[in-house]
């Protein structure tokens, strides 16, 4: 993320996943672990088993819940609060690690004075965690050592979510769990390569391994491997892209192995922006919702159908190889973009293999200079790997930070953009289901899994199911500002009252047509994880029964 430039700077986890087992303390923040992230929510189980204190912050009573010590159940939005009211008691109680501060953090003091706001009254106000658990935890997590902090995307997905990673940070270095084995800030990432589409470049402001666009001798690199002038100015981000065709700045499109068609917020609004292009081209695997409004559609080679690679969260470069041949006229990924790239007059595109792509890869970029197929072939490498006998890196800021020394930043509360009102009483949060991924491009045509879950649900707290005297299984319509849906309601305790919470995988109802579309001011990411909504039970006027459908 780019506004953690103060200590962690690509988004990847500082430690490794087999690590969480030996740690003593979890924090496990924004992650429905056992339902995004199974295996690494088994190494969580098995650490609680070993011995570990887990605490467990999450505003719906997720399964991790039942083997915390302490679930703090903050109110959505809230996550800065939490955090450094927790911070304010490890301070106040002389929890710190001094050494650690002193030795290898900077700006201290003026995060220190930052603390002043968040007196545990404030807290308790603001999240609607009870002082008594915010105290408990900070005192458990910064006595029992090392302790691991798990975060996933309902700390990112938020109009503060920046602040959100930074008060993570802060806690992790106020306390010296950072560059030892079983400890530091471990973000799950949501699809098993983003951590190497990052790596690559996937971001408007770097080339590979996060080297800056706006660097002169960076540019002079990159321009002479690719035989090109490079701009030095820095791209916009997806949602950029979108609102600028909306306005018809950007006038044509190419996406990849994406679905904003279900998978962005404000869908509506999405829509408009693709049917506002000249010209849109779509490569995927699947004719998804989003080719389904293409002008070009390009049929791309699924893994199981090509070579190459995938970094995983713990930035572990592991090879993927080719089991089966294209299907159709499918291709993979690089093949037809090489192709494009030679039609349009390159000469310089003329790659033989997914190899030869990896080897331009290790000489451009640092943390893979010492990586190769060879090397990768037995259960891959972590980065970085500086040279072609370097072992990997399993923890990362052993000794000190990658920018030397880590910057603790002040911090203060900001509300979500949208919050609940007369019109729209309720916060609606979105989250996953373990039985199917993302859009559903694959999951949704896989028998077996929608035997296990066919349609969208909005799970409701029994208090707000009654007030609206809706029964578990009806169907019900969900309005926000931009939108509505209809689903069915499942009731359940899981969630507190006044919030609600729907899954994306379902183009019957798609959710992200009510989300805000409002983004983080630094890494431009939308607030998928708070917008305000209202439930209305669907009633037929000649019956005055509950309308359903199939």
């Amino acid at each position: 993320m780019a506004g953690l430039a103060t200590a962690f700077g690509s988004g990847a986890m500082t430690n490794s996943v087999n690590e969480i087992e030996s740690a003593a303390c979890i924090f496990a923040i924004g992650t429905n672990t056992t339902v995004n992230h199974p295996v690494i929510g088994l190494r969580v189980k098995k650490a609680v088993k070993n011995g570990a204190k887990l605490i467990v912050a999450n505003p719906k009573r997720i399964r991790l819940c039942h083997f915390a010590d302490i679930w703090l159940r903050q109110r959505p939005g809230t996550d800065v609060v939490l955090l450094m009211g927790m911070m304010r008691v490890i301070v106040d109680k002389n929890l710190v690690d001094e050494a650690f501060v002193k030795e290898r953090c900077e700006n201290y003091e003026a995060f220190k004075e930052s603390l002043a706001k968040f007196d545990l009254d404030f807290v308790e106000k603001i999240t609607g965690v009870p002082r008594e658990q915010v105290t408990a935890a900070a005192e458990i997590y910064a006595t029992t050592k090392p302790g691991s902090i798990l975060y996933a995307m309902g700390i990112t997905q938020h109009t503060h979510g920046t602040d959100n990673v930074l008060a993570v940070g802060n806690l992790a270095m106020l306390t010296g769990n950072v560059g030892k084995p079983s400890s530091g800030v471990n973000p799950l990432r949501g699809q098993n390569n983003v951590q190497g589409a990052c790596d690559m470049g996937g971001l408007p402001n770097v080339f590979t391994g996060y080297q800056s666009v706006t660097d002169e001798a960076l540019r002079e690199k990159f321009g002479k491997a690719w035989k090109s002038s490079l701009s030095p100015k820095v791209g916009i981000t997806l949602m950029e892209m979108l609102n600028a065709a909306g306005e018809g700045k950007v006038r044509a499109m190419y996406i990849m192995g994406e679905n904003p068609m279900l998978s962005d917020p404000d869908i509506t609004h999405v829509r408009h922006a693709l049917e506002s292009l000249d010209f849109l081209v779509v490569q995927d695997i699947f004719l998804t919702e989003t080719a389904q409004v293409a002008d070009v559609v390009l049929p791309a080679a699924t893994f199981a159908e090509k070579d190459g690679t995938f970094t995983n969260t713990e930035r572990r470069v592991q090879r993927i190889r080719k089991a089966i041949e294209p299907i159709g006229d499918s291709r993979p990924d690089w093949q037809i973009i090489s192709d494009i790239a030679t039609r349009m007059g390159r000469d310089d595109f003329s790659y033989e293999s997914a190899e030869d792509i990896f080897k331009e890869i290790a000489q451009l970029t640092p943390q893979y200079a010492g990586m190769s197929y060879e090397r990768l072939e037995d259960g891959g490498l972590q980065w970085p790997c500086p040279t072609k006998d370097h072992p990997g890196t399993p923890t990362l800021h052993i000794g000190r930070f990658s920018r030397g020394k880590g910057r603790f930043m002040p911090l203060e509360y900001k509300a979500s953009v949208e919050t609940p009102d007369e019109q729209y009483p309720l916060v609606l949060t979105t989250d996953r289901n373990r039985y199917h991924y993302h859009t559903g491009t694959m999951t949704r045509r896989v028998p077996g899994l929608n035997i296990l879950k066919d349609q969208e649900f909005v799970e409701m707290n029994t208090k707000d199911a009654n007030a609206l005297k809706v029964d578990d299984g009806e169907m019900v319509k969900v309005t926000s500002r931009r939108g509505e849906v209809l689903a069915r309601v499942r009731v359940t305790d899981d969630l507190p009252p006044g919030t609600v919470s729907m899954t994306f995988h379902f183009a019957e109802s798609p959710a992200n047509v009510l989300t805000l579309p409002a983004l983080d001011p630094v890494a431009k990411i939308p607030a998928f994880k708070v917008c305000a909504v209202r439930v209305e039970k669907i009633v037929t006027a000649r019956t005055g029964s509950s309308k359903t459908r199939s």
